[in-house]
């Protein structure tokens, strides 16, 4: 690892897991609220909203400071807001809709490129918005790597170990001039995404990935008993603090 070692955390259950990350969340949140006024975080998709449920209940719902949040996707589907295969419309059905987050500081993908199906705008458009929130103060450039730093990045694992749309054999992973890439043919549909960089997801201050089942096990043990790097998630980093957070079942190779 190039900038913290890999943390892990296994719980009994998702459950679990669940009310841990909870309270990671809340915690940084609080510490970012206080420290800059504002907290930056980046959400992945598929059962890692679900998992995010315990902050919608007491103590964090009326805890937390929301109107502070600016929420981003690592990576999402090229496909209409109201398509199931949508990060955007997982994350608003599940979460964001039922917290009081700023309309305007939710920063999801170009409408109209997605539902027409143009990766490559798509991926261009959202780095432009990152670029204009840099300007904007709200983003900090991280002083060692170059790029924009978000304070948590909330990440997932497939059981190939790809993270965000960095996909195992895939030449996104080693994008290094863009903050925000496309592609247009994952092996896990549907084939046509964006996502942000390595070097963007490295750069933000903590990273958590959170992996559950069975599934993943073998790819879990690859990582962090084998430290396989031709797994995309093997290179996840954070500047201040990288955590895996895992269910027994996913940690059942260990």
């Amino acid at each position: 690892m190039t900038t913290t070692e890999r943390k892990k955390i296994v719980f009994p259950s998702k459950n679990e897991l669940s009310d841990a990350m909870a309270e990671y969340i809340a915690n940084l949140s609080a510490k970012f609220c206080t420290e800059k006024g504002l907290f930056t975080v980046v959400l992945s998709g598929c059962d890692l909203i679900s998992w995010l449920g315990k902050l919608l209940q007491p103590p964090y719902l009326n805890s937390i400071e929301w109107s502070k949040w600016y929420v981003f996707w690592v990576d999402e589907r090229v496909c209409s807001w109201d398509d199931p295969n949508s990060n955007y419309k997982l994350a608003m059905d599940d979460f964001l809709s039922k917290v009081p987050i700023l309309n305007k500081n939710i920063h999801a993908i170009d409408k109209h490129y997605a539902a027409d199906g143009n990766a490559e705008q798509c991926a261009v458009l959202y780095e432009e918005c990152l670029r204009n929130l840099v300007k904007e103060n709200i983003i900090p450039i991280c002083s060692k790597t170059g790029y924009p730093q978000f304070d948590l990045q909330l990440q997932g694992m497939g059981p190939d170990g790809h993270m965000a749309s960095l996909f195992p054999g895939h030449p996104q992973i080693n994008e290094k001039e863009k903050w925000v890439t496309h592609i247009t043919d994952s092996p896990k549909p549907p084939p046509k995404r964006i996502t942000m960089t390595l070097a963007v997801i490295n750069s933000s201050s903590y990273n958590l990935m959170a992996v559950c089942d069975k599934e993943q096990a073998h790819a879990v043990a690859e990582i962090i008993k084998h430290n396989n790097m031709s797994l995309p998630s093997a290179h996840l980093s954070g500047q201040v603090e990288t955590v895996w957070y895992l269910d027994e079942a996913a940690a059942s190779m260990l």
